[in-house]
């Protein structure tokens, strides 16, 4: 699976879309013990493992089916698969715990994939947190969507809204909401 995972660094459009699809059908995913719409392709004695499927969870609470990808050693990759109503995107997994620490995990998902899940899991400031975001859409130029899970809820942030001049506005209402 390494070899389409990295594949996948030089497509675009359907080619992309359509290595995705072949990377769930032909990968090494499993289901994950308990969990319905949860595959793993790496074992549950990974490091990253609970911290994956705490994510997958709220995914699939959304109206996903989530598939954990492998790291293979030398190959930027992102974390999942998300499939939803026949959609397929890839994210990468940034879980901030820490108060001041979004930007720079942001920074970090570059060259990874074009979609970035932040998984939030301490509190932190929606102003600090939009200007963070905007910053990211602004750095890299082939960044499309990040999604914020907070507790049960998702916020879904776009290009497009983050360049919007209300947008620090909007995201802190919809964030303490």
């Amino acid at each position: 699976m390494a070899d389409e995972l990295e594949e996948l660094h030089y497509l675009k459009g359907a080619q992309f879309i359509n290595q995705l699809k072949l990377i769930i059908y032909y990968g090494e995913f499993r289901p994950v013990d308990g969990e319905t719409n949860i595959f793993s392709a790496i074992s549950e004695q990974s490091d990253d493992f609970d911290n994956l499927i705490n994510a997958a969870r709220k995914a699939v609470a959304h109206g996903n089916r989530v598939y954990i990808l492998p790291n293979p050693g030398g190959i930027r990759t992102a974390d999942f698969i998300f499939e939803n109503k026949g959609i397929f995107k890839m994210y990468d997994l940034k879980t901030i715990s820490g108060k001041a620490s979004l930007e720079n995990r942001l920074m970090e998902s570059i060259g990874q994939t074009n979609h970035v899940l932040i998984n939030v899991c301490s509190q932190y400031n929606p102003r600090l947190m939009a200007t963070q975001i905007r910053n990211y859409f602004q750095v890299n130029p082939t960044a499309i969507e990040v999604l914020v899970y907070k507790g049960k809820k998702m916020l879904v942030v776009t290009r497009r809204m983050a360049q919007n001049p209300l947008f620090l506005i909007q995201f802190q209402r919809k964030y303490v909401k």
